[in-house]
């Protein structure tokens, strides 16, 4: 081969050489771009996670945070003729925020010889009947339950009470007020049978568990006594003395 030949060559693989090194120059450059490029966006992203991480979660509104729960108010109760627990009637221990009024009906008392004046009257009309009246002398509201509770002389028992005459309500008399309770003493038209004419009487009275409350109280009789049989009977404690007397 002459020399003229193989210089072409030779400069032909020269260039060839160049431009393949320039090409793999490129692609060198562009894949270290593609990594750095990578490289920046897992950086950011991770910074960004890591700043979500460890800022502080949001407070609540101040409107949610101050809401709370109130626990309702406790009722109060109350028991028929004026206590609010049921239990029987009397005593300065039953008061429903009453404070110091001695007429609420929390503070009343059973009425008894100690805290009443007791009179026993027989009446014209009608006849063989006699009135028993109890007045509150006491500072507090007394209750009259059920029925008085009459012993004549020395009688074993006491007479039994008209049904029909109770009332719809326990009669509670305010100091200086009275009560009135009504006995027959014998049958008008002379059927009775046992008569006879005793000088003194004991009256009891009752509390609200129906127990006997001693000592009894003792109203004078008329001097000549007062005649009964075995029809003698007795009403329920009421507020208008014609009640009473009605039966």
């Amino acid at each position: 081969m002459s020399a003229f030949t193989a210089r072409p060559r030779t400069r032909l693989f020269a260039a060839a050489t160049l431009a393949l090194a320039a090409l793999s120059l490129t692609a060198c450059n562009d894949e270290q771009a593609v990594r750095e490029e990578g490289a920046s966006s897992v950086s950011s992203s991770s910074a960004t996670s890591a700043a979500s991480a460890t800022s502080p979660a949001p407070s609540p509104s101040p409107s949610k945070a101050a809401q709370t729960t109130r626990p309702a108010a406790p009722a109060k109760s109350t028991r028929p003729g004026g206590s609010s627990d049921g239990s029987s009637s009397g005593g300065s221990g039953d008061t429903t925020d009453s404070g110091s009024d001695a007429n609420a009906p929390e503070v009343s008392v059973p009425c008894t010889d100690a805290n009443t004046k007791v009179t026993a009257q027989p009446v014209e009309s009608p006849v063989n009947h006699m009135l028993i009246t109890v007045t509150n002398t006491g500072s507090k509201l007394c209750d009259l339950f059920y029925y008085p509770a009459v012993r004549f002389q020395d009688a074993q028992s006491v007479p039994p009470v008209i049904e029909e005459t109770q009332p719809q309500a326990v009669t509670t008399l305010a100091p200086g007020e009275s009560g009135y309770g009504g006995v027959i003493l014998s049958a008008g038209d002379g059927s009775g049978s046992n008569g006879h004419t005793p000088k003194t009487l004991s009256v009891y009275f009752f509390d609200r568990n129906n127990n006997s409350i001693s000592p009894a109280a003792t109203p004078t009789l008329p001097a000549e006594g007062v005649y009964i049989d075995d029809t003698l009977r007795v009403t329920s404690w009421v507020t208008d003395p014609q009640d009473a007397l009605t039966y």
